[in-house]
């Protein structure tokens, strides 16, 4: 909690508070509160916006199958807390893509897919990238996505 990456740079920006409301979420098992593909949502420190919603995502070393399971369902369970807590929008970063490695490719796939997928009734997704090859590997799986669509319409 509050680490590195988005995480860390979340938890400075919301202040105390967030860390706070991370450490009140009950823990399904000794140090973990929220595990891998699973989402909780929390109060949002000093952030302008109501909620933060926390997932994990997959290391890459695991098996390629466990791990695209678990980021898609990193996207599936935000999502779900998002359309139970009925937020009109949410935000993701790219889950997964930094220290813990995954291929920004495939992860941008899985991403973009998986928001389609899930979105309910959840108005607006963004995804905040960092650098021009994380946003030019979302660039091209939303495309690619928008093209299967309109396929799919004609």
């Amino acid at each position: 909690m509050g680490g590195g990456g988005v995480d860390g740079a979340i938890h400075r920006a919301a202040g105390p508070a967030l860390l706070e409301a991370c450490k009140a979420v009950d823990p399904v098992r000794p140090g973990v509160r929220c595990p891998t593909g699973e989402a909780r949502i929390t109060s949002a420190g000093e952030l302008p916006v109501m909620h933060v919603i926390h997932t994990v995502g997959p290391v890459y070393d695991i098996a390629k199958t466990a791990a695209s399971t678990l980021l898609a369902s990193c996207y599936k369970s935000s999502l779900e807390l998002a359309n139970h807590n009925q937020l009109k929008s949410i935000a993701f970063p790219a889950i997964s893509c930094g220290v813990f490695g995954y291929p920004k490719k495939e992860a941008a796939r899985i991403a973009v897919e998986s928001c389609q997928e899930y979105v309910g009734n959840v108005e607006v997704v963004e995804f905040v990238l960092f650098g021009d090859k994380t946003f030019m590997a979302w660039k091209h799986a939303a495309e690619q996505s928008l093209s299967k669509i309109e396929k799919t319409e004609l």
